[in-house]
This record gives structure tokens, sequence and C-alpha cells, in this order.
């Protein structure tokens, strides 16, 4: 029987100590900062919701963009998502739409509308960028931009990074998912 509850005392402090591990990644992935150096943005996707609306969590990744683009008029901009099953148009048009009525110069924006995920936002955008480029500015919630960076890494990019905040809402689901999201991206590779 001792060995047993030994056994579970090994277990929590190992997730315990994972937990915290990849919320310290999660953390670190907010940097380095975007100071518009890089000429091309990349907005990573997230949910539409059926009315063809952007979800609160992509509503913020397009606003920080937004203020952004305004800020570095020399940036272009690839909005990266497909449409999913339950998605009214692929996230990438919704994108475009908020962004052109945001402001944005629609001859500044480019659209990947065939990714399914993190690893094909980055990789199908990519291959719209200009032959030698490989420095690019990501632009998700807080929470994601660690795996968004690794996976850039794996698909050949070195990225600087603009956090938009996660909705309060979905901040607690949001957290525990990447975590584990984090965790599998580390073991696959992507």
């Amino acid at each position: 029987m001792k060995w047993w509850i030994g056994a579970n005392v090994i277990l929590v402090l190992v997730l315990g100590f994972g937990y915290f591990y990849l919320g310290t990644e999660i953390e670190k992935g907010k940097a380095p900062i975007a100071d518009g150096s890089n000429d091309f943005l990349i907005i990573l996707g997230a949910k539409v919701k059926p009315s063809g609306v952007p979800s609160l969590s992509l509503q913020y990744r397009l606003d920080v963009a937004i203020d952004y683009l305004k800020k570095y008029e020399h940036v272009q901009v690839i909005v990266s998502g497909g449409q999913g099953d339950d998605e009214p148009a692929t996230e990438a048009s919704v994108m475009a739409k908020y962004l052109i009525e945001g402001g944005i110069d629609p001859l500044r924006i480019q659209l990947e509308e065939n990714s399914t995920s993190t690893y094909e936002n980055l990789l199908f955008s990519k291959e719209l960028l200009p032959e030698g480029v490989s420095e690019i500015t990501i632009v998700s919630n807080d929470f994601h931009l660690a795996r968004a960076k690794y996976l850039a890494k794996v698909v050949g990019l070195d990225a600087d990074v603009i956090a938009a905040p996660t909705p309060n809402s979905v901040e607690i689901q949001s957290n525990l998912r990447e975590r584990l999201a984090l965790l599998k991206t580390y073991i696959v590779g992507k």
C-alpha cells in the first residue's frame, strides 16, 4: 500500500511541474514584441460564429492587428484560416472583411484559406511570402503564441509577435487546453 501512495505523490509532483513548466513556456511566447521591422504579418485564424462574424478571440486578434498595421503602413498582412464545418465562410475571408472595415487597404491583404490547424496556418502562409522572406510577425491570442512561434520555426520562419488578449470567458479553458497542445507539439513536432 505504501508504494501506491508514493507513486501517487510522484505523479502529482510530475503533473504539477509539467503544468508550471508549460505555463512558463506560454508566458515566454509573448516575446519578442513586434516593432515593425518585419514586412509581413500573419494573423492566425480562430472561430467564426454561425452569423459570419469573428468570435471574440478572433476579434481581439484583428483589433490589435489593425492598430499595428495603421502604425506600420509598410507591413503586408496574410490572414490565415480555412472553413470549419460549422463556419459559414473561411476564417481568412471574414478576417479580411473585418480588416477592410477597420481601414486597412485591401491591397495589403492576402488570404490563405485552406489551413485547418496552426501548423497549416504557418506552412500555407509561408507559400504566400516572397522568396527569401523568412522573418515574420505573428498575431494571435497571448496563450497561443509559444506554440505558434515553435511551429513557425518548424516550417523555417523566425517570428516576433503581437499578443492579443484572451477573452475572460474562455481564459481558463484556453490556458488548460493550450498546455496540452503545447506538450503534444513538443513531443510530435507539429
